[in-house]
């Protein structure tokens, strides 16, 4: 709300100084009808101050563009950071085979920071994780079975976290979602009967 008060303050201030110099440039160009010298120098000051108005116009919207830019840059990261952190957690337990009341709340902590920075659809999967995960660590420890439950549910993750960070990318590409859901659930069934 602050910012399109203020934009609408400068919007407003912009008109007022446009005019007033348009103003005050078409009175010293009538006065000035005599000397042809004269009201070139008025012309050419007119057509320095569109000039100037125009480029600050210009590199203030390229200013704000180049500010979106990199905040969503650094969003990116962000998530990135948090779904490999979280990635790199569930294959620690499941490699330990064994989950301890120190993991529970590291993957709590996840929770909230995935709650922070996941796309809704992410969020959606991952609950249906943790109830594949909570039913399989009840006894605190892992069998083949059981890391076989989790890491298919991790699959699915994956494929929606996958949407989440390069979804746009893969949209623009040779291979539909489906195709790449597919392909990285495979992958990992594969990986696990290895």
């Amino acid at each position: 709300m602050k910012t399109v008060r203020e934009n609408l303050l400068y919007l407003f201030l912009t008109a007022v100084v446009v005019v007033g110099g348009y103003a005050f440039l078409r009175y010293s160009y009538r006065v000035m009808d005599q000397a042809p010298f004269t009201q070139e120098i008025v012309l050419i000051i007119l057509g320095t101050v569109a000039t100037v108005l125009i480029t600050a116009m210009l590199l203030n919207k390229q200013t704000e563009v180049e500010l979106k830019k990199e905040q969503s840059i650094k969003f990116i990261e962000l998530k990135s950071d948090i779904y490999m952190d979280f990635i790199s957690h569930i294959e620690q337990i499941i490699l330990e085979k064994s989950v301890t009341e120190e993991d529970h709340v590291r993957l709590q902590f996840l929770t909230h920071k995935l709650a922070m920075v996941a796309s809704p659809a992410v969020l959606e999967q991952y609950q249906q994780f943790l109830q594949v995960f909570n039913r399989s660590t009840r006894d605190e420890s892992l069998d083949k079975q059981e890391g076989d439950a989790i890491s298919s549910a991790l699959a699915l993750l994956t494929v929606k976290i996958r949407q989440d960070l390069v979804g746009e990318l893969d949209a623009e590409g040779i291979y539909d979602m489906s195709t790449i859901s597919r392909q990285v659930i495979d992958n990992a069934r594969e990986s696990s009967h290895g």
